[in-house]
């Protein structure tokens, strides 16, 4: 082969091998989809403690992780479990206000999700069980002509950092979590 036709083979290869999918999930661990949900500011708990009407109601996560109750003020909700929150209000009230208090917390809105990029309508989208990548782009409208489809980059919080990685459109979701859908070229 001649000089020309060399470089002019590597310069195809090197095209072609940049358009294929580049996923580099090893940031997420997969038993992460499996650990149970922790709260974090944006999400909305609906609080029941039995027996006590007036303590009962919905509680946003506020910017600094807290909720705030009657009686007991604001109790630290972020990097909580529900059931370990349950615990952390129950031995608040225990502490001086009820005998033997039983409290129930659930989410009732999970924070929002962001797509960002190469979708028709980006921003930010309420969360929805059992997401994936491909399902948060349908809520956004679907790809524009140029939105690569085979994977997106996801940033997420795990262990208080963020982390970037690119993954296969039908990875799932979680709240909180920034989908960019890239241009494709080709």
């Amino acid at each position: 082969m001649s000089r020309p036709l060399t470089s002019l083979a590597l310069a195809v290869a090197l095209a072609v091998s940049a358009c294929a999918p580049r996923y580099v999930v090893s940031e997420f661990a997969v038993a992460d989809v499996h650990a149970p949900y922790v709260l974090a500011s944006g999400d909305r708990l609906r609080i029941i403690v039995f027996g006590q009407d007036n303590l009962s109601n919905i509680y946003a996560v506020d910017g600094s992780g807290r909720i705030s109750m009657p009686l007991i003020g604001a109790v630290e909700a972020q990097g909580r479990t529900t059931q370990q929150l349950e615990r952390a209000i129950e031995g608040r009230l225990r502490a001086g206000f009820l005998r033997e208090p039983k409290v129930s917390v659930e989410v009732d809105a999970y924070r929002p999700f962001f797509v960002l990029g190469e979708v028709t309508s980006s921003g930010q989208f309420p969360f929805v069980n059992g997401m994936t990548v491909q399902t948060a782009v349908a809520i956004a409208g679907g790809f524009t002509p140029r939105g690569q489809r085979d994977w997106a980059e996801v940033t997420r919080q795990i262990d208080g950092q963020l982390v970037t990685s690119a993954v296969p459109i039908t990875f799932p979701v979680q709240p909180g979590d920034t989908i960019v859908i890239k241009e494709r070229w080709f």
